[in-house]
């Protein structure tokens, strides 16, 4: 498995619509792989192909906190991976919640997202195995914040114009004063 590069903004990639998976495949399975490390590595929840560079229909998610970086060493430390292929919202409430959300591809920036509070989900396993469920919670952010990530839209395009800016500046000066 291989820790891949993560695409921040305003990088163009992170805007494209990714394209769907023909066949669940060993090169699939590889990227899959690759996402969850790099998603660990990150100590990120979730991750779409695009936040990799990978314009194509998959993401990984997996809501276990691990506490310290010893537990992130250990692939079985108290983790519940979920794989996606071509996931598609199928249904969402018109109960909405509110979630303070961040990305791995706008480090350290978080902002207030309202989502509906639940939504149904259909999609391939790394198997290429059906599957159709319902997410509530966190896992309905998630696999939203995710799944927009393979349409091309960021969660700062969710709040508002004068928030995000403000987002992006504070962005700009955080990598200023690391460079």
């Amino acid at each position: 498995m291989t820790v891949l590069s993560i695409v921040e903004v305003p990088d163009p990639r992170l805007r494209l619509v990714c394209e769907p998976i023909a066949a669940v495949d060993d090169e699939v399975r590889t990227l899959i792989a690759d996402m969850f490390e790099t998603m660990y590595a990150a100590r990120g929840i979730g991750l779409a192909a695009s936040q990799v560079g990978v314009i194509r229909r998959v993401m990984v998610v997996d809501l276990q906190e691990r506490e310290t970086e010893e537990e992130d060493a250990k692939p079985e430390a108290r983790r519940d991976p979920h794989a996606f292929v071509n996931p598609e919202i199928v249904w969402a409430s018109d109960e909405m919640s509110a979630y303070n959300e961040g990305c791995l591809s706008i480090p350290e920036q978080y902002a207030e997202v309202e989502r509906p509070a639940r939504c149904r989900v259909k999609w391939l396993d790394e198997k290429g195995q059906p599957h159709e469920e319902e997410f509530h919670g966190l896992m309905a952010t998630c696999v939203q914040h995710e799944i927009d990530h393979l349409n091309g839209v960021l969660f700062i395009d969710h709040i508002s114009r004068l928030k995000r800016q403000m987002l992006l500046k504070k962005l700009d000066k955080a990598r200023k004063a690391a460079a």
